[in-house]
């Protein structure tokens, strides 16, 4: 079915649907991933968002249900240089065209993912509209202008949880209280949380309680956690209303991990402000540098804001960076149990270079006890 990809800058490509009908509008982004689509399409982080992906050829292994970080699927589109309709590989109950059908993801195919990448790296991430129903290019290049963006929105309120509950081995459970089985009482705040961030939780013997974004420090604090640790999610930062303040209030009370856009709002809590970085990192290949220890690690990264380190306050230190750009990628307090960092160390498709974050977490957590 014939498809248009329209800019806001006006360039239009031509292009093919492989999940029918259907029209997308968001934010363009491209992903450098070789394998792990399920795992990126199940990232809450992509809401609001239209994902290229420069790898050529997407959907060869299938998909299965192990493999979801969410309980849905998030991106507005997906868009390839040719989809696979055979997948083979002895894990897949499925292919990735049924995936996105019953999702509600537009399927697009057939065109220069290599040309909009660059197009991309050179004049940053753009507003963006792919529609099988409207063929009128003006018409799109309108729609897509005239759309509002991601910047000062809150994106979190469209996938943090509606209630608190617990995560054991059996997966998500219903519950307001920890589960029984478990040394560590840690109290999970949803901005998009992954399900990988939880089993590498569980696996170090945590007891977690998953509470929504917008729970006060009050209410989690009265739990009596032993540490807090706050997820990934998707957006602007400074577009989550209410959260700085309740983060500010945790810390130097309790241990506190942030990851993605959790190491985002803790150092908007400490003082720093963030800013859109031009087209993000989105891939599994980011290089690193612990400047502790000044080793590299190749990380998983989704995200499209970033730390400002001019605008750290003394008691921050910065921990890591990335060697593409030099941009910020983890902060601790120099004094306080506070640490993260804005790649994704517990990305399920690797690389898992960075896993060693969540032992860091809870040597915090046990030297504070």
């Amino acid at each position: 079915m014939k498809a248009l990809i329209a800019l806001e800058d006006g360039t239009i490509i031509p292009a093919r649907s492989f999940t029918g009908a259907g029209e997308a509008l968001g934010e363009m982004v491209f992903n450098t991933s070789m394998t792990g689509y399920q795992e990126l399409l199940t990232d809450p982080s992509y809401t609001g968002q239209l994902v290229t992906m420069t790898y050529p050829l997407i959907g060869s292994y299938g998909v299965n249900a192990a493999d979801m970080e969410s309980a849905s699927a998030h991106p507005k589109a997906f868009l390839v240089r040719q989809y696979q309709p055979r997948p083979s590989n002895f894990r897949s109950t499925g292919d990735l065209v049924g995936f996105l059908k019953q999702y509600g993801i537009l399927g697009v195919e057939g065109f220069d993912t290599r040309m909009l990448t660059r197009k991309i790296r050179t004049a940053g991430a753009l507003k963006a509209i792919v529609s099988t129903t409207d063929l009128d290019a003006d018409s799109l290049v309108a729609r897509a202008r005239a759309w509002e963006g991601l910047v000062g929105q809150d994106m979190v309120a469209q996938v943090t949880c509606k209630a608190p509950y617990v995560w054991t081995k059996e997966g998500a459970q219903p519950g307001t209280d920890f589960p029984d089985s478990g040394r560590w009482k840690v109290v999970v705040y949803d901005f998009g949380v992954k399900y990988n961030q939880l089993r590498m939780l569980h696996k170090h013997d945590c007891r977690i309680l998953v509470v929504p974004a917008y729970t006060s420090a009050k209410d989690v604090l009265a739990l009596k956690p032993d540490g807090v640790f706050l997820s990934n999610g998707p957006g602007d930062p400074a577009g989550v209303r209410g959260v700085v303040e309740e983060i500010r209030q945790l810390i130097g009370k309790i241990p506190v991990f942030g990851i993605c856009l959790g190491h985002q709002l803790i150092a908007l809590a400490l003082g720093a402000s963030t800013y859109k970085l031009k087209f993000g990192h989105r891939g599994g290949n980011q290089p690193v540098k612990d400047l502790a220890t000044g080793k590299v690690e190749i990380t998983a990264q989704n995200h499209g804001f970033c730390v400002d380190p001019a605008t750290l306050p003394e008691e921050a230190e910065i921990t890591h960076i990335n060697l593409n750009d030099g941009s910020l990628e983890g902060v601790r307090h120099r004094s306080l149990p506070v640490f993260s960092v804005q790649y994704h160390p517990e990305f399920a498709a690797g690389p898992h270079d960075a896993r060693y974050l969540f032992e860091h977490f809870i040597t915090m957590i046990a030297q504070a006890r």
